[in-house]
């Protein structure tokens, strides 16, 4: 995340824009714009973010919401805070979105990002609603650079990754998660065997796929019944040493720049599978 640092720290030194125009009072009802919000404005500026923020299985930057309000999405708390900015998920808080439209404030609606290509436009969309369009163009410099630099790796021949979590939720092929595998040179055992988008694969038929990689998220381990499947130890069996890797779901959860360390994370994982084969008798 060292390639990060210096971008973040513009949203915690930057001198207010607008030519003595009071700041813009933002409030972000969702995960994903959430993290937007602290990379991309001023901290003063942020008056409320939903509470996934302070979550680190789920936010990358769940430390930097630490000092901001969190609320529950709803219609009276956004009006509570009296935004002039409200960021939201496409699916999420419909109420509250109503609510702010209500009473004038700016609504910017953010789709679910499905591909690495998604990502820029969502952070330009952003920047330029909370008035900080040059500090959204630094970013997408910096992820457009740093991806150049992972080539392709798509092949008709690349090896079968499976992402598995919790209670047998495999990623389908319309997610982020789908098109961060293709970019890494895996093919989705989701899109493979024809699951469903959000899709359940027992364990008895990821064992009978047996693919070649196995994708765990362990940052958010818990005590359920759903969890303790991720622990079975057949899975430790079937996929030892370079056969599995952990993904940390906030990495990847949200079309964000940190995203590109799950590509990171995945072409080494694919690498060494490489040297593994070559190494085979």
């Amino acid at each position: 995340m060292r390639w990060l640092i210096p971008l973040i720290g513009i949203v915690y030194c930057g001198v207010l824009a607008g030519h003595g125009q009071a700041a813009p009072r933002i409030a972000s009802l969702n995960l994903c714009t959430d993290q937007l919000a602290l990379m991309l404005a001023d901290k003063e500026e942020i008056v409320a973010l939903s509470p996934l923020v302070r979550d680190c299985s789920a936010s990358v930057l769940c430390h930097e919401g630490l000092p901001h309000v969190i609320f529950a999405a709803d219609a009276e708390n956004i009006l509570s805070v009296h935004p002039d900015i409200v960021l939201a998920g496409q699916y999420t808080a419909r109420t509250a979105v109503m609510a702010a439209r209500e009473v004038g404030a700016h609504i910017v609606i953010l789709p679910p990002a499905r591909r690495l290509s998604d990502i820029p436009g969502q952070i330009r969309r952003v920047a330029q609603a909370v008035g900080h369009p040059e500090r959204g163009e630094a970013f997408i410099a910096a992820f457009e650079k740093r991806l150049r630099g992972m080539s392709d790796l798509t092949t008709g021949v690349n090896p079968i990754a499976a992402v598995y979590e919790a209670n047998g939720l495999v990623a389908g092929g319309a997610s982020l998660q789908n098109d961060v595998l293709k970019y890494s040179g895996f093919q989705n055992l989701a899109v493979r065997a024809a699951l469903p988008a959000g899709g359940r694969i027992p364990l008895e038929t990821l064992l009978a796929w047996r693919p070649d990689l196995l994708i765990l998220d362990r940052s958010g381990q818990g005590h359920s019944l759903a969890q303790a499947m991720l622990d079975n130890p057949v899975l430790t069996e079937f996929f030892p040493g370079v056969h599995h890797v952990n993904v940390p779901a906030s990495l990847w959860l949200c079309g964000l720049p940190q995203t590109l360390e799950a590509v990171a994370v995945l072409r080494r994982a694919r690498a060494a599978l490489a040297e593994n084969k070559t190494e085979a008798p």
